[in-house]
């Protein structure tokens, strides 16, 4: 049995849950073609990870082509399934540098790339989704051209506090981090609800009820808090995908 077959025998749990997180996300058309990526860390201090491989579009991914990287290798490129150079530079850098950033989801998805297209990308709480983010957020004002090596350094650099687990990619899209897929896909998922929600108020073009600052981070927290809703998340989408007989998780 070759290395390359060794290894997509590992994880298995985790290959299915990412697989499967593709898989939705095509579905709910927040992907970008071949482009945008999925990590998820497997080692104790997160420099080992998997990943979506080069030019894969989401709706075929399954758990056995997702690549098994080291953050700290630096013939990864040259390797003969090389992930595509702006993957390794992105979530190379985030597993590189954030120990904590478990799973790490990047996508350019309609609603979070509008509010990252905005002079100001701050997401106001205007309900309970928007309420979720308040003061959980990084907005990254420098965009600095595709997530190359040196562009992927300079966003990880801003992602050291555990706490902030969103990053408005000025410009470019929205980042999200996790303790697992379901908990990075769950954010993911109400980060663009929260951003569609806003965008649409401000096209009515009246006046936004905003949540009061202390309700605000009442109710992040006590979504924070809230049991089991990121699981019961992922495990609807592989219970649905597993009825309509996907092959995600091969």
């Amino acid at each position: 049995m070759s290395l390359d077959s060794q290894q997509n025998l590992t994880h298995w749990q985790e290959r299915a849950d990412l697989a499967a997180a593709f898989r939705w996300t095509a579905r709910l058309n927040m992907h970008e073609a071949v482009a945008n990526h999925f990590s998820l860390a497997v080692n104790e201090d997160g420099t080992e990870f998997l990943i979506n491989p080069n030019q894969a579009h989401f709706s075929r991914i399954r758990a056995s082509d997702l690549l098994l990287l080291d953050a700290n290798d630096p013939d990864a490129l040259d390797r003969p399934d090389a992930p595509d150079p702006t993957a390794w530079g992105l979530h190379g850098s985030v597993h590189r540098r954030c120990p904590h950033a478990r799973c790490v989801m990047h996508a350019h998805s309609i609603f979070a790339t509008v509010l990252a297209s905005l002079a100001d990308s701050t997401l106001p709480p205007i309900d309970q989704n928007t309420a979720t983010f308040y003061n959980r957020v990084v907005i990254d004002e420098q965009f600095g051209g595709l997530a190359f090596e040196s562009e992927g350094e300079r966003c990880a650099a801003m992602l050291s506090d555990p706490s902030k687990k969103v990053m408005i990619m000025g410009n470019h899209g929205v980042l999200v981090l996790g303790d697992s897929v379901g908990d990075a896909f769950n954010r993911l998922y109400y980060f663009e609800r929260a951003a569609e929600t806003y965008i649409r108020a401000l096209q009515t073009g009246q006046p936004l009820r905003l949540i009061p600052d202390d309700i605000a981070e009442k109710t992040a927290q006590e979504l924070e808090d809230y049991p089991g809703q990121a699981e019961a998340h992922i495990a609807a989408i592989r219970d649905i995908l597993d009825h309509e007989n996907s092959d995600y998780a091969t």
